[in-house]
């Protein structure tokens, strides 16, 4: 079990920070939220994850220990159903750029936007 030494949640910057004995990890809200552990954004198999949009200006409401596994995170949007092992957040601590980079691709692929009020438009060459 990869648990941190130290959590804390800032709200006002959307972080969470992990401190372990050999990195600390800043984590934000948008990144924990689109690559949530739960079944509404993993889907129930491999293939089956829902894409995320829309996410830039969540935050992190609260935090609650689940026992010595993890965290339950209740994010700003409502969603509150993914559980967070100490596991999957080193994770995403260690790997955090290359995942944030796979997001960006999977977004511009999709013709999504990190940003609730804004909407892709693809226009067609017509050559």
């Amino acid at each position: 079990m990869n648990a941190p030494r130290k959590v804390t949640l800032h709200k006002g910057t959307a972080v969470l920070e992990l401190q372990y004995e050999d990195v600390s990890a800043r984590l934000p809200a948008e990144l924990l939220r689109v690559y949530s552990p739960s079944a509404e954004v993993q889907g129930h198999g491999p293939g089956q994850e829902t894409l995320q949009f829309g996410k830039r200006d969540v935050n992190i409401d609260k935090l609650e220990a689940t026992g010595h596994y993890g965290l339950r995170i209740y994010f700003s949007d409502g969603h509150n159903t993914g559980l967070f092992s100490w596991n999957y957040l080193r994770h995403l601590a260690d790997d955090q750029e290359a995942l944030w980079q796979d997001y960006l691709q999977r977004l511009n692929a999709a013709g999504k936007s990190r940003d609730p009020y804004e909407a892709v438009v693809r226009l067609i060459d017509p050559n």
